[in-house]
């Protein structure tokens, strides 16, 4: 069974129409008739006011980074850290005690002269960049904007908005889920009684990362989603009739972005095919609207022939 359907060159060509259509847009907006060199040089301010509200965030954080770090990166490694009050509770209610989390064995070693400084820049830029994230979509969302008609700027009404609530579903979803559980696991695993838990700080801090910031990213697969099926690159069909392949692709990517153990994979993995279910709904209402637009455009040219 081949993996694209039989019309999807088709679907292709029509997406790249679509696509230049949107690019050689002219709207009565002075930013839409720009040089490209224009283009570019409002891309690279909208790009330094982004820098620079980052910057302004890390160093906001950076001011309180020791009380940061022992309190919120190295949450989950505290036995008092909410999420494991969380799962025991649940676990009285299912009636297992394989939810509430024993002692973490778990120790942490800086093994650089200037590491402990460098991890609180690390950790400053970080999270200075997931608090200025709506002000990062909003100078994107800015430099777009002006290549769009009127009605495609009210069809992407509190984008914004949806965008940034998604990316910190995405963060919030890692650091009081997927993140204790991990901790929790792969503190108290040991091979021999004779190894101790002793983990590099850059190495606790790249595992926290990557499941806040590839979380948050992946939350904005229904926008992405929505795009792509206005412009006709993504139909519900389509799919809908890839939802093994959708499914085989999910899984690897929770493999990828989790620790390597079942229940971490499943953590992750079931809310991104929900996020697949719910992208397939998305997508089937966008390209209602786009065909609906489609008909009334050619309804209109007919009357005027």
């Amino acid at each position: 069974m081949s993996l694209y359907p039989p019309n999807f060159a088709a679907q292709i060509n029509i997406a790249l129409s679509n696509i230049n259509k949107f690019l050689s847009k002219r709207v009565e907006n002075p930013k839409a008739e720009m040089s490209f060199l224009d283009h570019i040089e409002e891309l690279r301010w909208h790009i330094v006011r982004s820098a620079i509200a980052i910057v302004i965030g890390a160093c906001l954080v950076f001011w309180k980074v020791e009380w940061i770090f022992d309190n919120i990166i190295l949450g989950p490694a505290h036995e008092s850290f909410i999420s494991y009050k969380w799962f025991c509770e649940l676990g009285k209610l299912l009636h297992s005690d394989s939810l509430c989390g024993t002692k973490i064995n778990m120790k942490f070693q800086n093994t650089a002269v200037t590491g402990q400084f460098m991890m609180g820049l690390s950790v400053s830029t970080m999270i200075g960049f997931i608090i200025m994230f709506p002000y990062v979509l909003w100078e994107l969302w800015k430099f777009i904007r002006p290549a769009l008609r009127p009605s495609e700027v009210k069809a992407a009404r509190g984008i914004v908005f949806w965008c940034s609530l998604l990316f910190f579903m995405g963060v919030s979803f890692a650091y009081f889920i997927v993140a204790p559980y991990t901790i929790n696991f792969f503190g108290n695993y040991s091979l021999s009684p004779l190894f101790e838990n002793i983990i590099t700080i850059d190495n606790y801090y790249d595992t926290m990362s990557n499941l806040l910031l590839a979380l948050g990213a992946v939350f904005e697969l229904p926008i992405l989603v929505y795009f792509l099926s206005r412009i006709g690159i993504l139909t519900p069909e389509f799919l809908r009739s890839r939802r093994r392949y959708a499914f085989l692709i999910l899984f690897i990517l929770s493999m990828l972005i989790a620790p390597p153990d079942v229940f971490s994979c499943l953590l992750i993995f079931v809310p991104m095919y929900i996020l697949f279910e719910i992208s397939v709904s998305i997508s089937a209402r966008a390209v209602r609207i786009r065909k609906m637009k489609e008909a009334i455009k050619e309804a209109n040219e007919r009357d005027n022939d």
